[in-house]
């Protein structure tokens, strides 16, 4: 076995899409094992490599780590993208739970039933532009650095570059009442590792397609 990290989940983003995002920043590479039918899960259960059930997984450093901010957690301390000291990782999981939030309306939209579909639009557009990205804003403002927190990379920034891509991708233009989140794009899309991860043919999964989540639907249904 190589000393890669391996990520259990289904080819989408789902879930683990923030555990793929925070391996490329670090520059880790990592190997993914997906799901294709309902038997993989389940062998997953059944032998034990499954906490409560239930994946995200990743294998790392001799563990089997569920739970997506467990894992984000691991992964950041690991490769210092936590803040230098308890004050300044305050401030990163205060940021990241809100992200979290944000990410969680985002990729909830494409299972909504048809005549939800457009009530959900117009709440996570909202909810991103009044009350998510405008406390982003201004924490750049205040902080008056490169990055969210202190001055260097944490996990804070590199999610929050995935959800504004992501937010992006419904809206195209939904940054223009904020230039210091579109500099802090253009800037964070930059980092090398980050720069790598967003061309063609990294391991960023597409947008998520009703395709996608019927797949998902027949592996995850019990």
């Amino acid at each position: 076995m190589s000393g890669k990290p391996k990520l259990h989940y289904f080819n989408g983003r789902g879930r683990m899409e923030p555990i793929r995002w925070l391996l490329a920043a670090a520059g880790v590479e990592f190997e993914e094992s997906y799901l294709e039918k309902k038997e993989d899960l389940t062998k997953l259960q059944k032998d034990g490599s499954l906490l409560f059930q239930q994946v995200p997984m990743v294998e790392m450093d001799g563990m089997k780590l569920v739970q997506t901010r467990a894992i984000a957690n691991y992964i950041s301390t690991k490769y210092n993208l936590y803040g230098k000291d308890m004050k300044e990782r305050a401030l990163i999981d205060m940021y990241v739970e809100g992200m979290f939030d944000l990410n969680e309306l985002l990729i909830m939209y494409v299972i909504q039933p048809a005549d939800k579909k457009e009530q959900h639009f117009a709440n996570m557009m909202d909810k991103a532009e009044n009350r998510y990205f405008p406390v982003f804003e201004k924490v750049l403002k205040d902080h008056g650095k490169d990055f969210l927190v202190g001055n260097q990379l944490s996990r804070a920034d590199v999610q929050l570059l995935e959800i504004i891509l992501m937010a992006e991708e419904y809206k195209p233009d939904i940054l223009a009442k904020f230039p210091l989140l579109q500099s802090f794009k253009a800037r964070i899309s930059n980092i090398p590792t980050i720069k790598k991860f967003l061309q063609p043919g990294s391991q960023r999964k597409p947008r998520t397609t009703e395709e996608d989540v019927a797949r998902a639907m027949k592996i995850f249904r019990s």
